[in-house]
């Protein structure tokens, strides 16, 4: 069994949010980094060492001591909950050696119940937190991600066109029945371990798909994009994980999906 830190890392996240540790936005301004903030003074009493956070790291927090990131996925409810958009990284359970977990952390959408304190800076309480293991939102970990371009667009031949990739990916709360509304960890079966600080309510299990898609095309005058796939030589194979809560919380059990949610779907996806 190799050494993790996502036990003592939920733990410490469940505690703070029980205690009233709320997560602080420092300006109006502030739209994306308030909840990693709240991650990362976490980290910081647990006293784990992590490299310096940046705008453009993946994952954001990664760990100096024990081969492990985090990657943090701040999400408002009521909204958008279903996916999310990843600009830089196709989600994965491991990068570059580290075995990689992310936290999903619902929080208001709305500000305006909360006032702000002396220093003009609001504060709003954590709702829903998933922590998963990356593999449980995709578990090939092979694919490279880079961005390419081509010259010689347009009229006069001297435009660039660049190929970012944006993935939108499934969140736990989508994938999962019975994590709206508490604080659970996912991890893969092969990380369970005894302890008394916590109780599995769940033994979930991802299944692979008969296709994968191996490149696409687009053409420029019709906009239209097209897949192209092949046979998933692992086609219906398994991935095991437990659902986990710290003892002392509901036990209300959790399972796939069986109809899945449809993640181009516009409505907002209500928590459950």
């Amino acid at each position: 069994m190799s050494l993790t830190t996502c036990y003592d890392v939920f733990e410490c996240f469940v505690t703070a949010a029980n205690a009233g540790f709320c997560i602080k936005q420092e300006s109006d301004k502030d739209k994306e980094f308030h909840f990693q903030n709240w991650v990362g003074n976490r980290l910081d009493e647990l006293s784990l060492n992590y490299d310096e956070v940046g705008r453009n790291t993946y994952p954001d927090y990664r760990l100096v001591d024990v081969p492990e990131g985090y990657e943090v996925k701040g999400l408002q409810s009521p909204g958008r909950i279903a996916n999310y958009d990843s600009n830089s990284q196709v989600p994965s359970g491991s990068h570059r050696g580290r075995k990689i977990f992310y936290i999903f952390g619902l929080y208001p959408k709305s500000m305006l119940p909360y006032p702000k304190d002396a220093n003009g800076h609001r504060k709003y309480p954590l709702l829903d937190l998933v922590v998963c293991h990356g593999d449980f939102l995709n578990a090939d970990h092979n694919y490279i991600h880079k961005n390419k371009n081509i010259k010689g667009f347009g009229t006069y031949g001297d435009i660039m066109i660049r190929d970012r990739k944006m993935y939108v990916p499934p969140t736990p709360f989508a994938i999962t029945e019975g994590t709206g509304g508490f604080r659970t960890l996912i991890i893969p079966e092969s990380m369970e371990r005894e302890d008394d600080r916590f109780q599995v309510v769940g033994r979930l299990t991802r299944v692979e798909a008969e296709k994968i898609i191996t490149a696409y095309t687009f053409n420029l005058q019709t906009n239209s994009l097209i897949a192209e796939e092949i046979d998933n030589p692992n086609a219906g194979k398994e991935h095991r994980f437990i659902a986990c809560r710290l003892k002392g919380d509901p036990c209300n059990p959790v399972s796939i999906r069986t109809k899945p949610i449809d993640i181009d779907a516009e409505e907002e996806f209500e928590d459950d």
